[in-house]
């Protein structure tokens, strides 16, 4: 049966992983489970709208001159630069959700979880990780999205992703995707649980 009630701890919920680790297909699903409960936190960008984007809904998109000044106030609680493009998660933007009762779920990165945890943001992590290095091999290449140097380029970066969360403490939960049901469940199960006790 799955949860009724919203989850007891409304701290954000951090979310990474490889590329083909699934974590996409994860998201969506508790998404659609729990369509009232969660809601994605919406990125700034300095990039210009693709076709069918929109303001607000896709990405917040800003001007280089704004982003970079909102970032020198602290706006942020993690910015990267990707193909000289800036893009930002904004604590306000996170409070907006937060205060309209909404459990925010962000798509981070490695590099913004460090972030994120460098800030001290009360958050919670969750790292997916595919059953082995072959099998997330197979998924990207199933997908045929991607030509070889590509490929090639997310693998190195999966294994770089994957030492990092060995690390102990840096995330909260792991899930090892090999079924997404299963995978789903130990998610919903996780987000769901009531906040641990405040250590005294």
């Amino acid at each position: 049966m799955a949860p009724t009630q919203p989850p007891t701890d409304r701290r954000p919920v951090v979310i990474s992983g490889p590329s083909g680790a699934g974590k996409g297909t994860l998201f969506n699903l508790l998404f659609e489970r729990h369509p009232d409960t969660f809601t994605f936190s919406i990125s700034h960008t300095t990039r210009k709208p693709r076709q069918g984007e929109s303001h607000g809904s896709h990405y917040h998109f800003v001007s280089r001159d704004d982003f970079v000044a909102l970032k020198s106030q602290g706006g942020f609680v993690e910015s990267a630069e990707f193909s000289g493009n800036m893009y930002g998660t904004s604590k306000q933007t996170i409070e907006e959700q937060s205060a309209k009762g909404k459990v925010v779920v962000l798509d981070i990165e490695m590099e913004g979880v460090k972030q994120i945890k460098a800030t001290g943001f009360p958050a919670r992590f969750v790292f997916v990780a595919p059953p082995s290095e072959e099998e997330l091999e197979r998924r990207l290449r199933g997908r045929g999205t991607d030509d070889e140097p590509s490929i090639l380029k997310r693998l190195a970066q999966a294994k770089v992703e994957l030492e990092y969360a060995k690390t102990p403490g840096v995330h909260d939960k792991i899930i090892v995707n090999k079924d997404i049901e299963t995978a789903y469940k130990e998610l919903e199960d996780f987000v769901f649980a009531p906040e641990p006790a405040a250590k005294a």
